[in-house]
């Protein structure tokens, strides 16, 4: 990275390892951790003017309920060893380094949605469009902002966000069960039917937590992959970042008709 990265105004660190449920974490340390360490430090050596790392709302966890805004610091035990890595991430990595001088700012996208997804929240909408989607789980609920937000975001904290502040640029919160009824105004293919409570998803997530030590098991029936699922809330207020940066995203029924008739062309549907 040494010579793209000597003489640029800034730096963007956006990679990161996304994954839920999988059985070998072991690329969630490698990259979320030591591959920001491995960014940061080389953007001090070159001495680059000004950074943006890309964090998460995940590092909060599960918030019970509380749209959380950037002072929210959360202790607990994470629920994933994504949500692990990326609190690792940034609270031990890249916060120090602020602190030691490194001209940083931090962007904490939600759920990031729309065209060419490759993410597990496009899986979700592919197996709703072909009714494949057996249930949803209650209470789950996100932040969701389009991805072209989210990188118009990413730009705004680069040229007008301050040095040693965070901003969450997530978007509008609703439930999974919201958006997939606002799905079905959209597109005419029901929503499942099948709307499970917390408790039910917490209870599945244990059995599958000994089924998966003694045969395999997909990752979205993994333990983990329930667990994150079961009633969880990862929002987070984005009024900082309205206020400081100008941040506009779009409301979720316009992301989400964009997003669903794209996807609905790929697969041949009208």
């Amino acid at each position: 990275m040494r010579e793209p990265m000597r003489g640029t105004d800034g730096v963007f660190h956006i990679a990161g390892w996304y994954k839920i449920g999988v059985k070998d974490k072991s690329a969630g340390e490698k990259i979320n951790i030591q591959g920001t360490r491995n960014v940061l430090e080389l953007m001090q050596e070159l001495g680059i003017k000004k950074g943006v790392y890309t964090s998460t709302l995940a590092v909060n966890s599960d918030t019970h309920g509380q749209e959380v805004d950037e002072s929210y610091h959360f202790t607990g035990r994470p629920l994933s060893e994504y949500d692990r890595t990326k609190w690792v991430a940034h609270y031990e990595v890249a916060d120090p380094m602020i602190a030691a001088g490194l001209p940083l700012t931090i962007v904490m996208p939600g759920v990031i949605y729309g065209p060419e997804d490759t993410s597990s929240v496009r899986t979700t909408f592919i197996q709703y469009l072909q009714r494949k989607l057996p249930l949803i789980p209650a209470g789950t609920t996100f932040s969701w902002a389009h991805v072209e937000d989210i990188a118009r975001g990413h730009i705004l904290a680069m040229e007008q966000g301050k040095v040693g502040e965070s901003y969450i640029i997530a978007g509008p919160t609703h439930s999974l069960v919201d958006a997939m009824h606002m799905a079905q105004i959209i597109t005419g293919v029901p929503a499942p039917r099948t709307v499970v409570s917390p408790g039910i998803m917490k209870a599945l997530a244990a059995v599958m937590g000994v089924v998966e030590k003694i045969v395999p098991v997909p990752d979205d029936y993994s333990s983990e992959y329930l667990r994150v699922n079961a009633g969880v809330t990862y929002i987070g207020t984005n009024a900082k970042a309205r206020r400081d940066l100008g941040y506009e995203p779009r409301p979720l029924k316009e992301g989400l008709t964009q997003t669903l008739q794209y996807e609905m062309q790929l697969l041949g549907m009208k």
